[in-house]
C-alpha cells in the first residue's frame, strides 16, 4: 500500500523549519540562517521511500508583516497550509506560547486538517523541562500528535516520518523518484548567494535583499555566473559592498565555493548591487523578483 501527500511545515520565524526539512531529506534544499524570514518561497523537499513519497513544504515564518513583502510571505505560507494533507507545526521548545502562535493557531483551526506538533530543540532541555513544555502545548490545541525533536541533531526524525506516513493518503508518487525539490537549479543558486549575505550582514540588510540570476554560461573550464543583488536603500548598497569592496568579495568567494560544490565544476561568480527604492512595498517588484508565486483570487 503506497502513500503520498503534502506536509506543510509551518511556524514562527526561526523555529527550525528549514533545518528540519534539510535533515529529513539529508540534503540542503532550503538555505538557513538565524535571521527571521530566511525562507521566502514555499519550497518543496521531496522524500521518496519504497512505501511512500513525502512532499515536505518549507514555508516562510508566519509573522506580523511590516511591509507588503511580509504580507506576501504570509500568503505563501497560508497557501501551502490550505493545499496540504497534513500540517506540521514546529515550535521552539525554549520559547513560551505567544501572540505569533495565536496567529498561526487561528489559521490552523479554520482548516480542519491533521496537525502534528513538533517541539523542537529538545537537545537544549532536560526531561523535566520537556515534560512541562509538552503538557503546556497539549492545553493549547487538540493536536493529533505531539513529537519532541531536535532538527539540528536529527533526533526523533524517524518517528516523524512514521507518524506522518499514517496521515498520508493512499496513492501514487506525486513527483518523479529522482526529484528532491520543486525549484530549479537557478533558484537554488540565487538562494545560496542570499544565504551568504544573510550570514554576513545585520539589521535591515538581510530583509532588504533579493538576488537575481542575470547570466549563466557553461564554458569548457566551468560556469560563469552573473548575479544581481537588489537592496532597497542607497545606504545599504555601501554596507553590502563594504570598505574597499571587502564585504561583497567575502560574499562572492563563499558563494562561489558552495556553487562549485553544487554544480560539480569550477564557478566564476560576478556580483553586482543595485538599489530599487522601497521595493518591498511594491507588488510588481515582489512578483518580478519571484517572491509572490500566487495570483490573488
Amino acid at each position: 500500500m503506497y502513500k503520498s501527500g503534502f506536509i506543510a511545515i509551518v511556524g514562527r520565524p526561526n523555529a527550525g523549519k528549514s533545518t528540519l526539512m534539510n535533515q529529513l531529506l539529508k540534503e540542503k534544499i532550503a538555505i538557513m540562517s538565524d535571521k527571521p524570514n530566511t525562507t521566502r518561497n514555499n519550497i518543496a523537499g521531496i522524500l521518496t521511500k519504497p512505501d511512500a513519497q513525502y512532499v515536505f513544504v518549507d514555508t516562510p515564518g508566519i509573522h506580523k508583516p511590516q511591509q507588503q513583502l511580509g504580507r506576501v510571505l504570509n500568503k505563501n505560507a497560508y497557501s501551502a497550509m490550505e493545499d496540504c494533507d497534513v500540517l506540521a507545526w514546529i515550535v521552539d521548545g525554549n520559547e513560551n506560547y505567544g501572540a505569533g502562535d495565536t496567529f498561526i493557531l487561528e489559521r490552523i483551526q479554520a482548516l480542519h486538517k491533521p496537525v502534528i506538533l513538533l517541539i523542537n530543540k529538545i537537545d537544549q532541555m532536560n526531561k523535566e523541562k520537556l515534560m512541562e513544555v509538552c503538557l503546556n502545548w497539549s492545553k493549547v490545541y487538540d493536536f493529533d500528535e505531539i513529537i519532541p525533536i531536535s532538527a539540528k541533531k536529527a533526533d526523533n526524525l524517524m518517528e516523524v516520518l512514521k507518524v506522518m506516513k499514517s496521515y498520508l493518503k493512499e496513492g501514487p508518487a506525486l513527483f518523479p523518484e529522482e526529484m528532491t525539490s520543486d525549484h530549479d537549479l537557478n533558484f537554488r543558486m540565487c538562494e545560496i548567494v542570499r544565504e551568504k549575505i544573510l550570514l554576513r550582514t545585520h539589521e535591515e540588510i538581510p530583509h532588504s535583499v533579493a538576488v537575481l540570476l542575470e547570466k549563466s554560461e557553461q564554458k569548457p573550464n566551468g560556469y560563469h555566473l552573473q548575479m544581481l543583488v537588489i537592496v532597497d536603500k542607497k545606504s545599504q548598497k555601501g554596507i553590502l559592498i563594504g570598505k574597499q569592496g571587502r564585504m561583497i568579495r567575502s560574499i562572492r568567494l563563499a558563494a562561489q565555493k558552495e556553487l562549485s560544490d553544487l554544480l560539480g565544476q569550477r564557478v566564476e561568480l560576478e556580483l553586482y548591487v543595485r538599489v530599487e527604492q522601497n521595493w518591498r512595498n511594491h507588488e510588481d517588484k515582489i512578483k518580478a523578483f519571484g517572491l509572490d508565486e500566487f495570483d490573488d483570487d
